[in-house]
């Protein structure tokens, strides 16, 4: 099974949901998007197989959101995906793709969902232990 995950290693749960996917027997594609940031058609492919637009992956705590006006009800898809390209830390992580889909992995245990094989259990760094839904 392929697996993509678009990672940032400083978030526990982008971090928790890379030790589940390994967890379950699959190595993937780590693609760190703050040090190779995103391309708009990139974005626009996730995001049309996510059935999700541009604001369902908004990044707003901790970013230049509010700042640069796009959690404003006016802000526009597009203006919203051209932030992204141009400040990557606007995109919600992780982000995983596999052949079963894409989703953005909020709780990281959403990631069963897109794992073959996944473990019967997997515990988080914080001690929490979570199971795929049966």
């Amino acid at each position: 099974m392929t697996v993509t995950i678009f990672h940032n290693p400083a978030c526990g749960t982008s971090r928790n949901t890379l030790a589940a996917i390994r967890a379950s027997g699959v190595e993937p594609t780590v693609v760190e998007y703050l040090k190779t940031g995103w391309t708009r058609p990139q974005l626009e492919s996730l995001l049309a197989a996510m059935g999700k637009a541009p604001r369902d992956v908004l990044r707003v705590k901790g970013s230049l959101a509010d700042e640069l006006g796009l959690t404003a009800p006016a802000a526009t898809d597009s203006a919203i995906l051209e932030a992204m390209v141009a400040h990557p830390a606007l995109v919600e992580r992780p982000i995983v793709q596999s052949p079963k889909g894409v989703a953005l992995c909020r709780p990281s245990e959403r990631v069963f969902d897109l794992l073959d094989g996944a473990p019967a259990a997997f515990t988080k760094e914080d001690g929490e232990r979570v199971a795929p839904r049966r």
